[in-house]
């Protein structure tokens, strides 16, 4: 069976095993969720990401980060732009996330960015996903 928002499922699987303490979760793998994970370890919300080669689509595996007293750190993960309602913004309307404390995650025709790389680049793009 096919899933709709493979990207949906990936930030609720991100969320789950934030709240349940899981050191690492796995995932199908995508460019788009390649792209998101790899904003994610830049900006450090995760350890790192692997990419595995089995089976005919591969899998994604990613190494989640928690804090000095085993506190998370993704305390939120949101998705904002969804299949049945896309959310576009120009580069002087991409929201800031808790004032500046938390990255919003779009795709631009320069690649998945996050917002203060929009905002400085002056292009917008499709909001994915705000993480704080």
């Amino acid at each position: 069976m096919s899933m709709s928002d493979p990207l949906a499922d990936m930030l609720t699987r991100i969320r789950n095993a934030t709240k349940a303490h899981f050191s690492t979760i796995e995932m199908p793998l995508s460019k788009l969720k390649v792209s998101v994970a790899k904003v994610l370890q830049k900006e450090g919300y995760i350890a790192e990401y692997h990419i595995l080669e089995d089976g005919p689509q591969g899998t994604l595996k990613i190494d989640l980060k928690y804090g000095a007293n085993n506190e998370r750190v993704i305390t939120g993960i949101k998705r904002v732009s969804k299949p049945g309602c896309r959310r576009y913004k120009p580069s002087n309307k991409i929201p800031k996330v808790m004032n500046g404390l938390g990255v919003a995650i779009l795709t631009t025709s320069q690649g998945v960015i996050t917002d203060r790389e929009a905002r400085q680049l002056n292009i917008g793009g499709e909001l994915l996903c705000e993480v704080w």
